[in-house]
């Protein structure tokens, strides 16, 4: 019961749901730099909520060289919850515009600051 509470109270944060919504739109794997990017925020918040989801045992980070790629955890309870924590349009466009400085399907060029600058 306590995974559950503690699966339920990492949701409960709107920059955790928005992260959950793009690792399930593209569950190959994101590393921190392209979620930062995607989400306008600085690499130390994103991983901050990626601890907290990764506590919870919703994602799992693969090492990479000097990246991580987070990806979600196939778990029934993510599952039922998939149409839910679907991500934005505007979230989608900007993580396909980072996905395209890619080279070989991984990260290459760390973190590029706000989307647009």
């Amino acid at each position: 019961m306590d995974l559950l509470a503690r699966r339920f109270r990492s949701l409960g944060h709107v920059v955790r749901l928005r992260i959950m919504g793009l690792l399930l739109w593209h569950p190959s794997g994101l590393c921190v730099c392209e979620l930062a990017d995607v989400l306008g925020l600085p690499q130390y918040r994103v991983s901050r909520h990626l601890k907290v989801l990764t506590e919870a045992e919703l994602v799992s980070g693969e090492h990479d060289g000097p990246w991580v790629y987070y990806m979600p955890v196939i778990d029934p309870l993510l599952s039922a919850l998939e149409g839910h924590l679907c991500c934005s349009v505007e979230d989608k466009s900007r993580l396909r515009s980072r996905l395209a400085l890619r080279e070989g399907d991984r990260c290459v060029v760390g973190p590029q600051g706000k989307m647009g600058e």
